[in-house]
């Protein structure tokens, strides 16, 4: 909106042409979410607190948890709100991508919001069912994978729409442009046809995907939040060079017009994380609850699909995949231990693996900036692939 406006003035006071680079407008969006989200935290955790919303804990989570009982959780309210008004207030509205990445956020922090709401009223720490959270989940994660399937392809909506009606009389078997390919990082030019389907498949699986990571991987005071903060950053920097036609080149990355304007959203995330993590340093004031963790990891993966860097998020939330990975393990494993001698077995002492190490008798404290560490590594790995191809 403030671009709008500079545009609109700009004959008359030459200093508004500032605004027409993204990297400024993304340095005031990163401050301007994380001014809302200081100068909001204190009002949104009284509110929380009067309203009784406090944190379920699972019975069956570390006894040292029990304590957090009562703290004020579905704080990812807080973070949403900020991201939304500094992406409002300092993106391109005219720009398609900023408009998927934020629908498709607010749309998984609705999810997270019921599921909070059924924690916290009804009391119960499941919230809702799986079948039921998925369900939705798919609903937005298909129809924004349809989308971006001609979206990353075109350079306009009317070219997407012309693209989709081209897709269904072609017999739903139209292959899309090598932009839309899957690409190898490491490698200078070595990417593979999806066409439509396999488009539309792996975005989902990366969108769905990766909002259930994170949100697994919320269980500890400040766990998820930075390695958010890290990624979503690096994807920033890797949207704003997907959309300059020069640096695209020269890095041998796919040239897509208008992923640039990300780099606004990216920062946007960033300052309202930073906030958060001020309140949710330990020991924690409020948790972000599913709301915030399921929202934060569909912006992670829509970005990443947007770019088509779907690999290099794999590498760069390695956190996120360990802890997916470690409960998908726990309870296979259990499961077929229990059907074949009776009694279920457990790989890990506890899963997710965070729990794991708590249970080995690591700190809180220290799980979570060890955590910290290995994302930053994963991230410098990840920002490397632009130059080692």
């Amino acid at each position: 909106m403030l671009l709008w406006l500079a545009q609109f003035f700009q004959q008359d006071l030459g200093v508004l042409r500032v605004f027409s680079y993204i990297s400024f407008r993304a340095v005031f969006a990163t401050l301007t979410a994380l001014s809302i989200g200081l100068a909001a935290g204190p009002a949104v955790i009284r509110l929380l607190t009067r309203l009784k919303v406090g944190q379920a804990v699972r019975t069956d989570g570390p006894r040292t948890h029990l304590v957090k009982s009562g703290t004020p959780t579905m704080g990812g309210l807080l973070i949403l709100i900020a991201i939304a008004v500094s992406t409002l207030l300092w993106c391109d509205l005219s720009n398609r991508f900023v408009w998927v990445v934020l629908i498709v956020t607010m749309g998984f922090g609705v999810i997270g919001w019921v599921d909070d709401y059924r924690k916290v009223v009804h009391k119960d720490p499941n919230g809702m069912s799986s079948r039921e959270k998925y369900f939705w989940q798919s609903v937005i994660g298909l129809a924004s994978a349809v989308y971006l399937a001609f979206a990353v392809s075109g350079q306009s909506n009317f070219e997407v729409w012309h693209l989709f009606v081209e897709w269904v009389r072609s017999g739903f078997s139209m292959d899309l442009p090598p932009k839309a390919d899957f690409i190898i990082p490491f490698f200078k030019t070595v990417s593979y046809p999806l066409g439509v389907w396999g488009f539309i498949a792996l975005t989902y699986f990366v969108i769905v995907g990766t909002s259930n990571a994170v949100n697994l991987t919320d269980g500890l005071d400040g766990l998820t939040i930075m390695p958010t903060i890290m990624v979503g950053t690096a994807l920033g920097v890797f949207a704003y060079l997907t959309g300059h036609a020069v640096y695209s080149r020269y890095l041998f990355i796919p040239f897509i017009p208008g992923t640039g304007e990300l780099l606004v959203f990216c920062g946007a995330m960033a300052g309202a994380g930073l906030a958060f993590l001020w309140f949710n340093a330990h020991p924690a004031q409020m948790f972000m609850g599913d709301v915030g963790a399921l929202a934060l990891g569909g912006a992670l993966g829509t970005i990443a699909v947007i770019v088509r860097q779907e690999i290099v998020l794999f590498v760069m939330g390695g956190i996120f995949v360990a802890e997916t990975v470690s409960v998908m393990l726990q309870v296979t494993y259990f499961k077929y231990t229990k059907r074949k001698y009776g009694v279920g077995r457990r790989i890990f002492l506890m899963a997710p693996l965070h729990h794991h190490f708590e249970q080995k008798g690591w700190k809180e404290t220290k799980v979570v900036v060890r955590f910290w560490i290995i994302t930053m590594i994963l991230v410098l790995i990840g920002l490397s692939t632009l130059k080692i191809r």
